[in-house]
């Protein structure tokens, strides 16, 4: 990172891993949804089956977006042991601090960020 002192990469480092902490909380709570949906129709009305499937779809589609956002922020660990944090791999830039604070996964500036 540019000008990167010890405090932001501590800040930073942190920052990551307070957002890791939490998928890890969604993901204590998301298991349930994603539990196997039981045949029994006697139970379960044809409908109320089939919105038992659509919120397991989603709840596993949820967990596949926390699972990449967590390569993602594993990811970024790595650039900054690497010392290659806060620069864009397009350009060699370096990113905006602000654009960090709100993401930490951003491995591209602005201006080089698909838009």
């Amino acid at each position: 990172m540019a000008d990167q002192d010890d405090a932001a990469t501590v800040r930073f480092k942190s920052l990551i891993h307070a957002r890791l902490a939490t998928l890890d909380e969604e993901d204590a709570l998301g298991r349930a949804g994603q539990s196997t949906v039981k045949l029994d129709q006697q139970a379960v009305g044809r409908l109320s089956r089939q919105d038992a499937l659509l919120n397991q779809s989603m709840a596993k589609a949820t967990q596949a977006r926390r699972d990449g956002l967590r390569r993602a922020l594993g990811a970024a660990l790595v650039r900054i042991e690497l010392d290659e944090f806060g620069y864009c791999e397009e350009c060699g830039d370096a990113i905006a601090v602000k654009r960090l604070d709100l993401d930490p996964t951003a491995r591209r500036c602005i201006s080089c960020a698909p838009g």
